[in-house]
């Protein structure tokens, strides 16, 4: 059976769980509307499932988990290798889906889906990364580490990227012999149903990927499940920490990543064509909808040919052809009030998105970019994340004052420093408060076999999300130690 083979009023009929190999209708219970944020029209409905059917896919993980922990990681490993060649043969299709239910543009669509694709190429690597450790340790003694995967896992999803995020746990944690139940957003249930089907074309059994949909109710499910071991989980920080202490408490590994309020230092020597542009589109990028965008330009001294060089950039953009739409009217409103708070503190608007109409698409959830400059640390929209395509300026004297503003900052998931001198590249790269940095880079994120994962509230648990920290998320170690000599000498240790 397919994700979207019924009848329906809307788009697309009503989104579908899938457990054990298939999919298959919740019970009666509420539904969501799930809209396309460019034109505000519903285009399908998203059960919220609860507890009985979170237990009845955490069962079919358990049913297919022996077997396939069983199977060689090599040939766990070819299921990767086909589903990402069918995830770059279906691009058109998949970043149609993307835009159709998060509002990406079709060029971020499809280079979120080329991401997917990178990803499984590390997990297809991966029976080359774990190959077990040996070590002749003294005369006749052999110590030798193997990894065994957790078991039943779980991974809960945000709305900003309904293909890539996923992908970010599901090849790793698979290959590496676990079972998972997925909890996509439900704001943007539907990507997560074209994985599993070529997931199955690829040839993944039965009941090692399963998918739940809902909202908090299926999340405390997850949370509180006892046979669920350890939990992923990205998303907003206020989200993460109670994710984290639930799960922490039900006696699961879980590794939550939060929000980001992410500072980029931009210095007098900075060259000015690539700062701007790359400023504007860290800002911009995905509506602003990233963990990874830049939401604070520290200028320090004399940095005003490069913003006003960053204005005539963000005013050649065009809503709906440069920039997507926001994820909801909801987020729109929100984003607009901290522009307008800010305005009425004494902050310079620079270019101004709010009020933003498409043509064609008057309905849909459209800020433009807006620049905001003369901001002080103190005002909200410094300090809390937008999630929108604004960056706030604050003016700094010196390094010195625009990190101290940076180190301030709750969060901790990326900083840059735009400069032309190595000696302030490598002092901001080591002073700046940030689990990932970059120089002369305005979305600093570390590509495999790196892994993602930042510091402060943006994280929360240990190990990374991505590369080779996810290992460690997804495997226990095994320590083995042997003595087939009987030669070998005798201490305390025999």
């Amino acid at each position: 059976m397919s994700a979207i083979e019924r009848e329906a009023p809307t788009r697309h009929p009503d989104v579908r769980n899938y457990i054990g190999g298939s999919f298959v209708d919740a019970p009666e219970r509420e539904f969501l509307d799930v809209t396309d944020p460019s034109t505000g029209e519903v285009i399908s409905r998203v059960p919220l499932s609860g507890a009985s059917e979170v237990d009845r896919a955490v069962d079919a993980a358990r049913a297919a988990q022996p077997a396939w922990a069983a199977t060689p990681i090599k040939e766990r490993a070819q299921v990767f290798y086909r589903y990402k060649a069918l995830l770059e043969k279906n691009i058109d299709s998949l970043a149609a889906l993307v835009s159709e239910e998060n509002g990406k543009v079709r060029g971020e669509a499809e280079a979120e889906v080329l991401k997917s694709a990178e990803l499984c190429e590390f997990a297809c690597s991966l029976p080359q990364i774990v190959a077990g450790e040996v070590l002749e340790v003294s005369r006749g003694v052999e110590c030798r580490v193997e990894h065994y995967p957790v078991g039943v896992v779980a991974s809960i999803t945000p709305f900003n990227f309904p293909n890539m995020v996923p992908n970010w746990t599901i090849p790793n944690a698979l290959a590496l012999g676990n079972c998972m139940v997925l909890k996509p957003s439900e704001q943007v249930p539907l990507s997560a149903g074209r994985i599993a089907e070529l997931l199955r074309e690829a040839g993944l059994p039965d009941g090692v990927l399963n998918i739940v949909h809902g909202g908090q109710q299926t999340v405390e499910a997850i949370c509180d499940h006892p046979f669920i071991d350890a939990i992923s989980f990205v998303g907003s920080t206020h989200v993460a920490k109670i994710v984290y202490r639930r799960g922490s408490a039900s006696l699961k590994r879980v590794l939550a990543l939060g929000g980001a309020k992410n500072h980029l230092i931009v210095m007098p020597d900075a060259e000015p064509e690539m700062t701007s542009t790359n400023v504007v589109a860290s800002m911009s990028g995905c509506a602003g909808q990233r963990c990874m965008a830049a939401s604070v330009m520290m200028a320090v001294g004399k940095t005003d040919p490069i913003i006003e060089r960053m204005v005539r950039v963000v005013r050649a953009m065009v809503p709906g052809v440069n920039i997507g739409p926001v994820i909801s009217k909801a987020a729109k409103e929100r984003i607009e009030r901290y522009i307008t708070e800010a305005e009425e503190a004494g902050a310079k608007v620079l270019v101004d998105g709010r009020g933003c109409v498409v043509p064609g698409k008057e309905n849909g959830f459209y800020v433009g970019p807006t620049l905001i400059d003369h901001v002080t640390p103190d005002m909200r929209i410094a300090q809390e994340e937008i999630f929108g395509p604004v960056m706030v300026i604050i003016r700094a004297n010196d390094v010195d004052e625009a990190l101290a503003v940076q180190q301030r900052s709750r969060y901790g998931n990326a900083a840059s420093v735009f400069t032309e001198s190595g000696g302030v590249a490598r002092y901001v790269m080591e002073k700046a408060s940030a689990g990932m940095v970059g120089v002369n880079v305005g979305v600093p994120v570390p590509r495999e076999p790196f892994g993602f994962g930042g510091w402060n509230e943006s994280k929360f648990g240990t190990g990374d999300i991505t590369g080779r920290g996810s290992i460690e998320l997804w495997t226990r170690a095994k320590k083995m130690t042997t003595k087939w000599n009987k030669e070998a000498g005798v201490n305390w240790m025999s």
